[in-house]
């Protein structure tokens, strides 16, 4: 490393320490989770895609482990592996992460934030947001871009709008993932205009019961004398079968595909953002008024802690590409740098169970990326909190 990569390095280190000091003024323990970790929970939880990502071995048992890609769920694993667990509880932290980036260094610092337990999920939402923006005053960054979503709306109007499961579990995972989800979008608005010659039947495949669907289906696979394909035994393929059917029928109504793509229209300061959700529901009668009040309350909050809402941008299809969060998601970009954040991350209530607690913990939290704030000159993506 030259003198003047050490110098950069070792004045990052001093800014990132100086952060960890103020996040313990506020209540926030120090966390140092061990760099090798199970590789099984970065790899449910983010998809074999990450795969390539990852520094991977394997211990005397066959256990796969790797070096830890980010700290979320190293922090999530100790504290429930703690006498802490389901309590209010919560730690800062500053460490190396590692990654394999594609001719970038593969070990980089990386601070945050994880708070659990807390039920005053919009004031600790708030608080997230603030101390995010703390950390880039400290690093001073002055001009920074605030990018908020909360993907506990779109849920929230999936369920009102009454969808076939099968698109309710299709929309949901696509919607940290733009590309797809304009995909889906388009495909129901092609399926609203008109169908196919088989048209009746997967409409009356996709709106009967799941359950009575995929036996006859299998039974007519079977009656065809259809055996295993391609390493899928009969009903998996009946099971893919059933959920294409569902898909390529449209299964949605014309007037639930308006109501969905004015949904995710809407964009802006966040009080504005709110009266058009509000109108949104009253106009189409959809019941997901509680998403919105509490929508309502982080915005209050937000504003008590002397956040300028005018310079806040929402979207309601603003998402991080992460599948656990489950509510409110920001990012704090440098102005000028719409590509890397320098701060990222939100709500992810449902984590918790899937790393192994008996009941759901609320859960919301951010990642500092040092590198970033370091150096404007940098592009990539961040990783999530």
């Amino acid at each position: 490393m030259t003198d003047t990569a050490t110098a950069g390095a070792t004045g990052s280190a001093a800014w990132a320490e100086a952060l960890l000091q103020s996040f313990a003024k506020a209540g926030y323990q120090r966390a140092e989770p061990a760099f090798l970790q199970p590789a099984e929970p970065f790899l449910d939880l983010s998809g074999e895609d990450i795969r390539k990502s990852l520094f991977l071995t394997t211990d005397n048992s066959g256990e796969e482990l790797c070096l830890r890609p980010d700290l979320t769920i190293p922090v999530a694993r100790d504290y429930l592996a703690s006498p802490m667990t389901g309590r209010v509880a919560g730690f800062c932290y500053l460490g190396p992460v590692f990654r394999q980036r594609g001719g970038r260094r593969s070990e980089f610092l990386q601070a945050g934030i994880e708070s659990f337990g807390r039920s005053d999920r919009a004031a600790a939402d708030a608080e997230m947001l603030a101390l995010g923006l703390e950390a880039t005053a400290t690093f001073g960054v002055s001009e920074v871009e605030i990018r908020t979503g909360d993907v506990a709306l779109f849920v929230a109007l999936i369920d009102a709008l009454g969808l076939y499961p099968v698109w309710r579990r299709r929309l949901m995972k696509d919607f940290n993932r733009s590309a797809s989800l304009a995909a889906d979008l388009e495909r129901l608005t092609l399926a609203a205009g008109g169908g196919n010659e088989y048209e009746g039947v997967l409409a009356a495949l996709a709106g009967s019961d799941r359950k009575a669907a995929l036996a006859l289906v299998t039974d007519l696979m079977s009656i065809a004398g259809a055996t295993a394909l391609g390493g899928r035994s009969v009903s998996e393929i009946a099971d893919r079968f059933l959920e294409q059917s569902t898909l390529k029928s449209g299964a949605l109504p014309r007037d639930a595909l308006t109501k969905l793509k004015r949904f995710l229209s809407i964009a802006g300061e966040p009080r504005e953002a709110l009266k058009l959700l509000r109108a949104l529901a009253a106009d189409a009668q959809l019941d997901f008024g509680d998403a919105i009040d509490q929508f309502e309350s982080r915005i209050g909050y937000m504003a008590d802690r002397g956040i300028d809402l005018s310079k806040v941008t929402f979207s309601t299809s603003f998402g991080r590409g992460v599948d656990y969060y489950t509510g409110f998601e920001f990012e704090l970009h440098r102005a000028g740098n719409g590509d890397e954040p320098l701060v990222a991350g939100g709500r992810y209530d449902g984590l918790m169970t899937r790393l192994g607690a008996p009941a759901a913990i609320p859960a919301v939290g951010f990642a500092i990326w040092i590198e970033a704030m370091t150096q404007s000159d940098r592009s990539g993506k961040g990783g999530a909190a």
